[in-house]
């Protein structure tokens, strides 16, 4: 594995890897992302080999502009096109019919295919270097936490990639926003972008149907379990015994806690944007550490506290 820090040459060499069927990661405003050509079937499947991640479960793809995202869709509807002129570039993920040139094995056999216009200025470059939408998901092993710096890449994957494209620290920390449009607008999965902004120019979201055993999800995240640390972790309404916090770590929402062996606060000013953008890079601390649990306060399901509140409920889900 390379650890490149993201200057020209790096993505130069990175679009010149994923050009030739390579799998590369790369940062985006959300989550550190493990990329392929999305046309590229073989280097595809390579995605699922390295995170180990069941073909069931569909990629999201990533592209550079309109011209782009009409090699991967076959139509924008117009709600769909309005969220995408006010949020795009940015942290929304649609979910539209795709154009036969893209693989089933990036939409697990549907007929529709996951998009999003990245905002990060890395993810840009390299799309425009490689010239072709890129299908990523987190780069991390299935189902465990989602990435926000180079170095938990470089932690859960190792020599697994071939180059890992540092930009720093991801600034919004959490996943896109997906919402679909068929028959009507769905929100299947909570994220950087708030329900309510949403639903603020398109109308009211249906919420989608959780899948059930043996059925496969619509999009990335729908699973039961997912985001997990190693560490078992549990959500709380009410903090424990003194007596069994020794042994634990406590992640709050705008507090601390005493008793516990160590401790971190997402959001001292009780900010849902803050909280988010920490959340997974204070799991990822507290993982390392190796104690007995991690005991999580539950988080005021209020604008983004609620994809907050949906990533610990699938991290302790077990």
């Amino acid at each position: 594995m390379s650890v490149l820090r993201a200057d020209t040459a790096a993505i130069a060499s990175a679009a010149a890897a994923l050009g030739a069927g390579a799998c590369v990661a790369f940062p985006t405003e959300t989550v550190y992302g493990l990329g392929a050509v999305a046309f590229d079937a073989r280097a595809v499947a390579q995605i699922f080999e390295i995170k180990a991640r069941p073909t069931f479960d569909p990629l999201i793809v990533h592209v550079l502009d309109a011209e782009m995202l009409a090699r991967v869709v076959r139509d924008v509807p117009p709600l769909a096109a309005r969220l995408a002129e006010k949020f795009w570039p940015g942290a929304l993920t649609l979910v539209l019919a795709k154009r036969p040139e893209i693989p089933g094995i990036v939409t697990a056999g549907l007929e529709t295919v996951a998009v999003r216009m990245p905002a990060h200025p890395v993810a840009r470059a390299l799309l425009a270097a490689t010239k072709m939408p890129i299908a990523a998901p987190s780069a991390n092993p299935f189902g465990r936490l989602s990435p926000t710096s180079a170095e938990h890449v470089r932690a859960q994957l190792g020599e697994r990639v071939e180059i890992v494209l540092d930009g720093g620290a991801t600034p919004l920390g959490i996943e896109s926003t997906i919402v679909a449009f068929d028959p009507v607008p769905t929100l299947l999965r909570h994220g950087a972008i708030a329900r309510e902004s949403i639903e603020a120019e398109i109308g009211s979201l249906l919420d989608a149907t959780a899948p059930t055993e043996g059925s496969a999800p619509q999009a990335p995240g729908q699973l039961l379990q997912h985001y997990a640390p190693r560490t078992p972790i549990r959500v709380i309404d009410r903090l424990p015994p003194l007596a069994v916090r020794a042994g634990a770590a406590y992640l709050g929402f705008q507090h601390g806690a005493e008793g516990y062996a160590a401790q971190r606060v997402l959001s001292p000013a009780g900010s849902e944007s803050e909280a988010a953008a920490h959340l997974f890079e204070y799991l990822h601390e507290l993982d390392a550490l190796g104690l007995e649990r991690i005991d999580a306060a539950r988080v005021p399901q209020r604008g983004l506290g609620a994809a907050i509140a949906d990533r610990l409920a699938r991290a302790s889900a077990r």
